[in-house]
């Protein structure tokens, strides 16, 4: 979904994509990093546009949403099955956050799958 009211502007696109790439500084801070990069944008930008609030808010769950599903696969290397998930679950975390970064570059209003919604 688009936001149609107002039209996004290339300054809202620009920190919509980089809400999601802020994501990729897991690879700099091992373990929050991930999450740190999305928040810092949400709460510098949060109250300049919705755009890109939503889509700071979108990439934070994510990230929180996959930190989980990395806990509970670790678990899961017990029974063998986590030690595949935790295989997976950083290709898909790389080519979601891509097709988010994308998709905000273009104005669209991203929804991640597989994503609990912590922040509204």
């Amino acid at each position: 979904m688009e936001f149609e009211h107002q039209p996004v502007t290339k300054n809202e696109r620009t920190w919509g994509l980089m809400a999601h790439l802020a994501s990729f500084a897991g690879y700099i801070l091992p373990l929050f990093g991930n999450i740190l990069g999305p928040l810092i944008v949400y709460l510098i930008k949060k109250d300049e546009s919705e755009f890109i609030a939503d889509q700071a808010r979108e990439s934070l769950n994510f990230q929180i949403s996959f930190l989980i599903y990395a806990i509970v696969s670790g678990f899961l290397i017990i029974i063998l099955v986590g030690a595949f998930l935790l295989a997976i679950l950083p290709i898909l975390q790389l080519i979601f956050v891509i097709i988010a970064a994308i998709k905000a570059n273009d104005g669209v209003n991203y929804r991640y799958p597989m994503t609990i919604r912590f922040i509204k």
